[in-house]
This record gives structure tokens, sequence and C-alpha cells, in this order.
């Protein structure tokens, strides 16, 4: 084998391993995607109820938040899992307040029940 061959055999295999890693994070990206839009779906499924919490739904692209004046309750998906967040609006001192608790769920469905947990502590 000639240092050409050696050299053109490891350019194709680094350009088929980049390819690979910007498919499979493509991919990751598309799945985050889908299912933070299947948690805002779930969501917006009740407008009534947030109407009555005085709350506001909204999604920005991984981010699904339930916005209150006085507190925010959001879900970040990234990488095959989300990260709950609540943060209380009312003793932030910038515009953006800090989280106070989070926590990482693995699925929809729990990223739905911790959300649920943080407004009921929110409002009692």
């Amino acid at each position: 084998m000639s240092l050409r061959r050696a050299f053109e055999a490891e350019h194709a295999r680094r350009d088929a391993a980049r390819h690979a890693r910007e498919e499979a994070e493509r991919r990751q990206q598309q799945e985050d995607l889908a299912r933070a839009e299947q948690l805002y779906n779930a969501l917006a499924e009740d407008e009534g109820f947030l109407r009555e919490k005085g709350l506001t739904l909204a999604l920005r692209r991984y981010t699904v938040s339930l916005n209150h004046d006085d507190y925010l309750i959001d879900a970040y998906f990234e990488a095959g899992t989300a990260s709950v967040r609540a943060a209380d609006k009312r003793t932030a001192t910038t515009a953006t307040a800090a989280p106070r608790k989070q926590q990482t769920v693995s699925t929809v469905e729990e990223a739905l029940e911790v959300m649920a947990q943080y407004l009921a502590d929110e409002t009692n």
C-alpha cells in the first residue's frame, strides 16, 4: 500500500464517520422536536384549564413552557431526555428567572407529570 492509498482510505473513513455522526445528530434533533411537539399538543388539549390557571402555553423549538405572571414551568428536550424546570418570577431580579427546581425525565408522559407536580406546588 502506498502513502497516497493509505491517506485516501483514512480520509474516506473519516468522511464516512463524520456523515454518520451528522445523520445521528439530525435524527436525534428530529426526535427531540417531535417529543416537544407531542408535549405541547398534550398540554394544549385543555385550553380552558390553562386559562383558568392563568397560564400561557408556548413552544419554541425544543422547549415547551407554561408561563404565569408569578412563575415559569418549562421542559427542554435534548439528546433523548427532557429537563423540566420551575422558576419563581416574584423574586427574580432579571427578566429570566433562575430555576428553583429541575428534574430530568425520559418520556413525554414523565415530563407532563413533573410539570403537573410543579404546577400543584405553585398553586398551593
